[in-house]
């Protein structure tokens, strides 16, 4: 897949939009833009991109926190298009979840290069990717980070957000302990079993209407837990 992608460009710059939109459209692809994180975002649950070329310094929130918002629900390639040339700030945009990393100025068949690869491995569409996910009075917004509940906002702390996350992007299959506790809290967490059965609790009173009786949120005892529709 190569010409007739999506491609959803976000870039405050003008310029570079204009420049991307031509070259891109020149050769067959889909162009979405978006000019700052929300509008991102947002776009990107509405049209399901198949790949996003990301500027990190963008006028409402930095970059990877638009990485983070996407990571929660999507596994599209996103390459990231930068004028922050700087080692750190390319290993973070990695490490939170973007798959390339260009530096401004940059080459256009330069970027087009990576951007065909990027596509070519890519090994799960877009298309097949959910942002907004609802359970019975609940819904949870993966991309935008926000759980309503019979209509009301329900505030999460970054912990409880980073449990249920992990489960609702896994729903209807085990999550294991120790995956939970390493990928929420970091490797030396994984025997801290106990840390789980606290924040499923907390999880339970916010979200489950009888929080004795999950329908939701389930323990698989000595194993896991999962999250059910």
């Amino acid at each position: 897949m190569t010409g007739g992608a999506t491609v959803l460009v976000v870039d405050d710059e003008p310029q570079i939009v204009r420049a991307l939109r031509i070259n891109l459209s020149a050769r067959g692809y889909r162009v979405v833009t978006a000019h700052d994180g929300t509008a991102a975002l947002r776009a990107a649950a509405e049209t399901k991109p198949d790949i996003v070329v990301l500027d990190l310094g963008l006028p409402d929130m930095d970059g990877n926190e638009v990485i983070a918002g996407l990571r929660g629900w999507t596994n599209v390639p996103i390459i990231v298009l930068s004028a922050r040339g700087d080692s750190p700030d390319k290993v973070k945009a990695l490490d939170v979840g973007a798959d390339d990393y260009v530096t401004k100025p940059f080459g256009m068949d330069e970027l087009l290069a990576r951007l065909r690869a990027a596509v070519r491995r890519s090994t799960v569409s877009g298309a097949g990717d959910q942002a907004v996910v609802e359970a019975g009075d609940v819904t949870i917004d993966l991309a935008a980070r926000k759980v309503r509940r019979d209509g009301e906002d329900v505030h999460l702390t970054k912990t409880e957000w980073g449990v249920l996350e992990l489960l609702v992007r896994n729903r209807g299959r085990l999550v294991s302990q120790r995956q939970l506790l390493r990928d929420v809290w970091g490797p030396a967490y994984e025997n801290e079993s106990h840390y789980l059965r606290v924040y499923l609790a907390q999880l339970r009173r916010k979200l489950e209407r009888e929080p004795s009786r999950p329908r939701h949120l389930i323990t698989e005892p000595g194993m896991g837990y999962r999250f059910e529709l």
